[in-house]
């Protein structure tokens, strides 16, 4: 994963717009979405193979902010007939609050006031994301999680037209197939997030 990550920097990161935007946890908060078993248990339909892979760099980097007492949220999304939307068009099945799948992962290491759920790709539709963000004073948002071209990069994009300087964990963020990964990859660093690694936050690179 690091080689691969560090490629992909190489390849698609904007060195202009790291030097622009320097990273500063003190004026940070950290934003893990979706690490459900629902997208990381195998026997599911929507598996997500490498997304077990990035718990530990999420984990590491989540103590990080902890450590600076700045606020990390994950958000779990769930959803009813009645607030589904489209998604209820575009997909099979709506992950209900009563489906067995619906939890977040217990090898992501999450306090229960860390979570917040949602029921749209993007985490600020119909939440509380921005009132928690906005209290806690945050104006860089780090993203990471699944599905990397679905949520991580709707919410991105949210994130970035109310206002929050975008930083997007190219070793943080998973889905299906590397193809997806790389499109929004290559998309989010042309105009709308720095791109970024675990390691690269913590100085660690």
């Amino acid at each position: 994963m690091g080689d691969l990550s560090s490629e992909w920097l190489a390849a698609y990161a904007s060195s202009r717009k790291i030097a622009d935007q320097p990273f500063d946890i003190n004026r940070a908060g950290l934003l893990i979405l979706d690490m459900q078993e629902y997208f990381l248990n195998p026997d599911s339909h929507a598996f997500v193979p490498s997304g077990r892979m990035i718990i530990p760099g999420l984990n590491k980097l989540a103590a990080s902010f902890r450590a600076a007492e700045r606020p990390v949220i994950a958000t779990q999304h769930i959803n009813s007939p009645d607030d589904a939307g489209m998604m209820a068009s575009w997909w099979t099945e709506l992950i209900t609050e009563d489906h067995q799948l619906v939890n977040l992962s217990s090898e992501l290491n999450i306090t229960p006031g860390e979570i917040l759920i949602k029921n749209q790709y993007d985490a600020f539709f119909e939440s509380s994301m921005k009132e928690i963000l906005d209290e806690e004073n945050v104006e860089q948002l780090v993203i990471g999680g699944v599905m990397t071209h679905l949520c991580c990069e709707t919410t991105a994009r949210s994130g970035f037209v109310q206002g929050y300087e975008i930083f997007f964990l190219v070793d943080g963020t998973a889905t299906y197939n590397r193809e997806y990964h790389l499109a929004t990859l290559r998309n989010l660093a042309h105009g709308i997030a720095v791109l970024t690694t675990s390691e690269k936050l913590m100085g660690e690179e």
